[in-house]
């Protein structure tokens, strides 16, 4: 199956995604399609014979837990919806606690690494499998970015991917701006993890931008992408001719001329490191397998596995579950560093977490900002100090309204009876009627005469 040269749609520039030219396909995230309803943007672009993927990023199939069955059901149905190929996720997890654990429920908010274990990687091939059954179509996964470590790690990443492939037939979504994120965060070289992983799986490619500061790279899609990005792209070209690769940007959107100059560069990237790539393939220039080489055909030695213990399946997702818990309690309600884990790293990622939370809940819920003004983002870094997210987005701006007029906050009279009205109206177990949202659109004018 061959995609070409896509990007990701979102509807902040749906309009120039259908104007750019050479696009073969598009992606859009899984979770923010309406189920029976596409955008009108996605109509014309399957029209014209474009094809659509779906990318989920909410299943958390890193988890502990199994899939759950309702996540399942909506995403086949956005694959049904879109007359897809495939359908996409990432290996990560993206909430814990809860029963196992006998803890609260956390959610990240966010893709966070799985520990590259034999137990990680058992209980991940488990999800898999479950998510294989209960989708119409195949299922590629991808690699992701991340600032923090797990200690003890007893697989490299391309080693727990080829494992990962090897035993559920998964295809795999490789973003290169990922592995270059973990090469600046983490100290694993790109080139390693290309060679020890299966290339062959690969279903299509992401490339996208981010930005360095004080030594930490942040894998944003809210910046161009940069040379280092495109080196790793192609060191990939130079190893497989991937069936698909994709831009994305998910913030920050620029003119729609900068968007075509990015997959402009990405074309010419592709096509030198093909050129190259056929060179280095000539007899004279393969490199002697087993000689440590990270050249293209230089294959590493299987990874074995060590004997294991005796244990039940069910004491391996609670392994797992006890480990996540306590890395999602740090980043998010305060609790120590677990062992093994950086102390000013998880700093980093909790402060990112708790600033991408106040960003999203600012696009879900675009009053709140509007209501509290310029004390809104501080407001709320203060609410997420103290109030792990655990059941989305959309609940997190109700739970963090009703916070502040418990507190007696805002002070201001009309924006506290402003924010009132918006929580009650969000609130309450059915909308207000016709009338008293007209008695309090009234009063809003009069207050603000």
């Amino acid at each position: 199956m061959r995609l070409g040269i896509g990007i990701g749609w979102r509807p902040e520039i749906a309009d120039a995604v259908e104007a750019l030219p050479g696009i073969d396909w598009v992606e859009a995230v899984a979770e923010n399609i309406c189920a029976g309803h596409l955008p009108d943007s996605l109509v014309r672009l399957r029209e014209r014979g474009v094809t659509v993927v779906p990318h989920g990023v909410a299943l958390g199939l890193g988890g502990a837990e199994r899939p759950d069955a309702g996540r399942l059901a909506d995403l086949a149905a956005r694959a049904e919806l879109l007359a897809a190929p495939l359908v996409t996720e990432h290996i990560a997890f993206v909430r814990a606690g809860g029963p196992r654990t006998a803890s609260p429920g956390l959610e990240a908010g966010h893709l966070l690494p799985v520990p590259r274990t034999w137990d990680a990687l058992d209980v991940l091939c488990e999800n898999v499998r479950i998510a294989q059954d209960a989708l119409p179509v195949p299922l590629a996964l991808e690699n992701i970015a991340a600032l923090i470590s797990w200690s003890d790690e007893e697989l490299t990443e391309g080693q727990f991917l080829a494992e990962l492939v090897a035993r559920t037939g998964v295809r795999l979504l490789i973003d290169v701006a990922n592995l270059h994120t973990n090469h600046v965060n983490r100290g694993e070289d790109p080139a390693t993890a290309l060679d020890e992983l299966p290339v062959e799986a690969i279903a299509y490619v992401h490339v996208a931008g981010g930005v360095e500061k004080d030594g930490v790279w942040h894998d944003t899609h809210a910046h161009p992408v940069t040379e280092p990005v495109l080196d790793v792209l192609a060191e990939l070209r130079s190893r497989v001719d991937p069936p698909g690769i994709l831009l994305e940007r998910d913030d920050d959107f620029p003119p729609a001329e900068e968007l075509a100059g990015e997959l402009t560069t990405i074309r010419a990237t592709l096509d030198r490191a093909a050129a190259l790539g056929a060179a280095a393939r000539a007899p004279a220039a393969r490199p002697v397998p087993g000689a440590g080489s990270s050249a293209p055909g230089a294959k590493p030695a299987p990874h074995p596995r060590p004997v294991p213990s005796p244990s039940s399946p069910g004491s391996v997702r609670d392994r797992v579950a006890v480990a996540q818990t306590a890395l999602l309690s740090a980043l998010v309600a305060g609790a120590p560093t677990p062992h093994g884990f950086d102390h000013r790293r998880l700093g980093i990622q909790s402060r990112a977490l708790a600033a991408k939370r106040a960003g999203v809940v600012a696009k879900v819920a675009p009053e709140l900002p509007e209501i509290l003004g310029a004390g809104y983002r501080d407001a709320f870094l203060a609410y997420a100090r103290n109030h792990p997210m655990s059941a989305g987005y959309r609940r997190d701006a109700l739970d963090f309204a009703e916070g502040l007029l418990i507190a007696g906050q805002p002070a201001d009279d009309a924006a506290r009876r402003r924010l009132t009205h918006w929580w009650q109206d969000r609130a309450a177990a059915r909308p207000p009627r016709r009338s008293t949202r007209l008695v309090r659109a009234a009063r809003a004018a009069l207050i603000g005469r």
